[in-house]
């Protein structure tokens, strides 16, 4: 397995064997801690975690249930009150703010009494864009980049699944935000309809020029995606921090997907042993 170098510092070669051209630090998390109370007990989800992301990276999270892979990014798109540092940009999160954005599963982010066209829009307006043209050039722009403006005067019920959640991607990128966050987007797909969508976002991400944070329980996915995986303990720590070097989109035919795809099913295995739950070995 390749350890993650630090692109900061310029670690690595060009192709003419110079050093890299440093990339841009876009998140950083020192001492990250979260804590839940109730009145009967304290259950600490994060305990210490470290994590520096960078410009362009897709960062996939692996990790037995319950690990706080979904409260980390909760925390670093503002969602929760935290201990220790997570910044954005240099600025410290102290809440929700456009520059990056959320995606859950579910299809909840997209309001069912409005159409595509206008579930686009709604973010827009929220953020200040104003006129009718001008919000018709921004939406008929994405829609096209997703595949979608055939279908920008349909409502979500009219959408199949996978329409839905390139609606809510779409919807997402309308107020070009720097960071994109996925809590397991597509886990409620249909492995064919998973697959496409899977292509379509690496497409997306280089269009955009996004950096991607992306919860999974799928370790093919995250092989196939991701050019960092980050591996997490049941105690909520980072197990590990891999590069993953295989060119984009990998498959399981692509050599060295199947010893990546056993070192992290390998390790899974040891966290699942240990809550007992053995959901993300796939």
């Amino acid at each position: 397995m390749t350890p993650r170098q630090d692109p900061e510092n310029g670690a690595g070669n060009g192709c003419d064997g110079s050093a890299a051209t440093p990339k841009k630090l876009v998140v950083r998390v020192e001492n990250l801690r979260k804590t839940f109370s109730t009145p009967k007990d304290t259950n600490e989800i994060l305990k210490g975690i470290d994590l520096a992301v960078y410009a362009g990276d897709f960062v996939c999270i692996l990790g037995p249930s319950g690990c706080g892979k979904t409260t980390l990014i909760r925390c670093i798109a503002g969602f929760e009150r935290y201990e220790g540092i997570v910044e954005v940009n240099g600025v410290v999160v102290s809440g929700p703010t456009p520059d990056r954005i959320m995606v859950f599963q579910d299809f909840n982010q997209l309001f069912p009494w409005l159409t595509v066209e206008k579930n686009i829009q709604y973010p827009l307006k929220v953020t200040g864009t104003r006129g009718k043209e001008k919000l018709r050039i921004i939406t008929d722009d994405i829609l096209e980049r997703v595949g979608l403006l055939a279908y920008k005067n349909y409502y979500p019920f009219q959408l199949s699944g996978g329409m839905k959640q390139r609606t809510a991607i779409a919807k997402a990128l309308a107020i070009s935000p720097k960071i994109i966050l996925m809590d397991e987007p597509f886990a409620s797909l249909d492995a064919i309809t998973r697959k496409t969508l899977q292509m379509e976002l690496l497409k997306i991400k280089e269009q955009f020029d996004i950096t991607v944070i992306f919860i999974t329980h799928n370790i093919q996915e995250a092989v196939m995606l991701g050019n960092r995986i980050i591996m997490m303990g049941v105690e909520g720590t980072i197990k590990e921090d891999m590069e993953n070097l295989l060119p984009k989109p990998a498959t399981p035919a692509t050599p060295g997907f199947g010893e990546i795809w056993k070192h992290l099913s390998d390790m899974l295995e040891d966290r699942k042993t240990l809550s007992g739950d053995r959901e993300a070995i796939s």
